[in-house]
């Protein structure tokens, strides 16, 4: 009996580790298209005379050739009741930096599983920022992926105890670490 409740705590865990990773890779996507512009969110253009797409690798939209990766979403897609806040965030220098470093330290924290906890809640933070954004959402009226994300991080979040499948353990074993448990 006790075999089959540890084997399924195992299981659970594992799937618990491999949505960590995904929403990591979500996270560290979204960092590697808007730094380098691969097409996806950035430096995709669409003829509308030709209806043809066209994917311009390190356009002027990407961080490394000196883009915004928050103008044109807080400029331009922004909605609702908080519009005039984050029309006013958009392309400033400090918001960019913050932005993409949550993307790229959420994503690397999430898929080594190291940092669990701060990435957990910063990634909260940061999509509830993003759904806040565009209110009411565009295909219901009040949940979207973001939502979903975020309830995903807390479920990693409140398991990152039992951790598997990254340096968690190891983390979590280090001086700093047991000291400001906030780490883990």
């Amino acid at each position: 009996m006790a075999t089959k409740k540890a084997k399924k705590g195992t299981v659970q865990f594992k799937i618990w580790a491999a949505l960590r990773i995904l929403i990591g890779l979500i996270f560290l996507w979204a960092f590697m298209d808007k730094m380098f512009g691969l097409g996806y969110a950035t430096c995709r253009t669409v003829d509308m005379e030709s209806k043809t797409e066209s994917v311009n690798v390190l356009c002027e939209k990407s961080v490394a050739k000196g883009g915004s990766p928050t103008t044109g979403f807080l400029k331009f897609a922004a909605k609702g009741p908080l519009q005039d806040f984050y029309n006013d965030l958009a392309g400033n220098t400090v918001v960019d930096f913050l932005f993409m470093a949550g993307l790229l330290l959420i994503g690397l924290a999430l898929v080594l599983g190291i940092g669990v906890k701060v990435a957990a809640v910063s990634g909260i933070v940061l999509l509830m920022m993003m759904w806040s954004a565009v209110l009411p959402p565009e295909n219901n009226p009040i949940l979207d992926d973001h939502i979903v994300y975020s309830v995903v991080l807390l479920g990693i979040l409140v398991t990152n105890g039992n951790q598997v499948w990254g340096l968690g353990k190891w983390w979590q074993s280090q001086d700093l670490v047991k000291k400001f448990p906030v780490l883990a």
